[in-house]
């Protein structure tokens, strides 16, 4: 139980990848609120969590509104004294076709969303965090210098999301603050079934692997609960790459 008496809050927990990690962090002892736009997804990961024996709680929160974000973990606070780890891996609603064709605001979506929705909720988590001189930060995504042509916005809201995870970093660093990202490519158990080529996808996601495998959402919870533990407080400032080679440092 390496997470025994932290407190998580994991936003886009309704997701896959979301789900996933609030249940790996939930099986290593954290007390999880999930956080999301949808209350039936987030209530299908909460009962997993509690049939495991495991401790949930949900909010509909908008994790773009300041608002809303700040009076969420105000209220976690309130409730259980701390907040430990705060991992954000909400959709950024990107649109991907080339530079050269890509309209301007299609361009900018998921820049913008990625920068507000990263800033609010790593606000809101580090003022409380500073208090105790405790505390991660997990993003997710990472920057891949090998990104395939006709992305978008998509691959730069990655990047920005990084230089934004470094900034964190040198600055909650001296309250003993970690900030880290997950990248791990991609994980073909998230394309959801219907998705066109889906099969070929995921083919292709194994193939671009040095291991000849690719990352599973177990994977990915495993990797991020550890992060979050004090068996990895030593790691701040850095991604962790869990693309099983795809990505190349």
């Amino acid at each position: 139980m390496i997470l025994d008496d932290k407190v998580a809050v994991v936003y886009g927990a309704g997701g896959s990848i979301g789900g996933a990690v609030a249940r790996a962090f939930a099986g290593e002892g954290a007390r999880v609120f999930l956080a999301g736009r949808t209350d039936t997804t987030l209530d299908e990961v909460a009962e997993d969590i509690r049939s495991d024996g495991g401790e949930a709680d949900t909010a509909v929160v908008d994790a773009l509104d300041e608002q809303a974000v700040d009076g969420f973990v105000d209220a976690v606070v309130e409730e259980t004294g701390r907040i430990d780890i705060s991992f954000n891996l909400i959709g950024i609603g990107d649109i991907q076709e080339p530079l050269t064709e890509i309209s301007v605001g299609d361009f900018m979506q998921p820049i913008t969303t990625a920068m507000r929705t990263q800033f609010l909720t790593t606000r809101a988590a580090a003022k409380h965090m500073i208090e105790r001189e405790s505390g991660i930060i997990l993003t997710f995504g990472g920057s891949n210098p090998d990104a395939p042509p006709g992305t978008g916005g998509f691959k730069v809201a990655l990047d920005a999301i990084e230089g934004l995870r470094r900034q964190w970093a040198v600055e909650l660093g001296p309250h003993g603050i970690r900030v880290v990202t997950l990248k791990t490519g991609s994980v073909p158990e998230s394309i959801p079934d219907g998705i066109e080529y889906r099969e070929e996808i995921a083919a292709a996601t194994k193939e671009a692997t040095l291991l000849g495998r690719a990352a599973t959402l177990a994977d990915v919870g495993d990797v991020a609960a550890f992060v979050a533990s004090e068996q990895a407080r030593t790691i701040t400032a850095t991604e962790i790459n869990i693309s099983c080679g795809a990505i190349m440092e």
